[in-house]
């Protein structure tokens, strides 16, 4: 692919991002992202609700060593963030951002992978079992032959492979502040959630 037509395949990407319901998306050179082991521990300890429900999360997930192998064959993720009043971050409406979340990311990388970003690779947040199959007694994926419920949708957990989102939203140029209060008593406290998807 050329350098002229893979800039406008990026910008084409930034625009269906911000389409499918990101607040903001950003191109960065794939070096950038910080995958670190201890954050991927966290994980473990202490352990998430969802550690060893899905594939998307660990123990499944190969971890931040193969993260950084990865990273090391692209040269440019796609960053996209979600912006939301911390109080529904806090609460059960969590999952319906983080479905969109998957939603996105998934759709830029199906996308990219149409326009000949063929090894493209998207990561979000939470887990998939939590956001797609909450209904649903086990993951299908983990059962003997089980195919996943939703594989156009569910992507692997960024925190299984300890990739550091405040890292990530500074190299993307935005504001490491996880909380913006607004010094207006009518305006709440905001914060975000993000996503990514390594192009190639």
């Amino acid at each position: 692919m050329g350098e002229e037509k893979q800039d406008r395949g990026l910008a084409g990407l930034i625009e269906l991002a911000l389409r499918l319901g990101a607040t903001a998306a950003a191109v960065i050179p794939a070096r950038e992202i910080s995958a670190e082991d201890e954050l991927a521990l966290l994980c473990r300890r202490p352990r998430c609700p969802n550690y060893g429900l899905s594939m998307s999360c660990p123990p499944h997930v190969a971890g931040p060593n193969h993260f950084r192998a990865l990273q090391k064959t692209f040269e440019a993720a796609l960053v996209v963030k979600i912006d939301l009043p911390t109080e529904i971050l806090l609460s059960d409406g969590r999952h319906e951002i983080m479905r969109m979340l998957h939603e996105i990311v998934a759709g830029v990388e199906r996308s990219a992978i149409e326009m000949g970003f063929s090894h493209a690779a998207a990561f979000a947040g939470s887990s998939c079992r939590q956001l797609f199959c909450r209904d649903h007694e086990t993951c299908r994926a983990l059962s003997a032959g089980g195919d996943c419920r939703n594989p156009q949708l569910a992507r692997p957990s960024m925190s299984g492979f300890g990739i550091n989102v405040s890292r990530l939203m500074q190299a993307a140029g935005w504001s490491e502040e996880t909380l913006i209060r607004n010094t207006e008593a009518e305006e709440p406290a905001m914060s975000w959630v993000a996503g990514l998807v390594l192009i190639r």
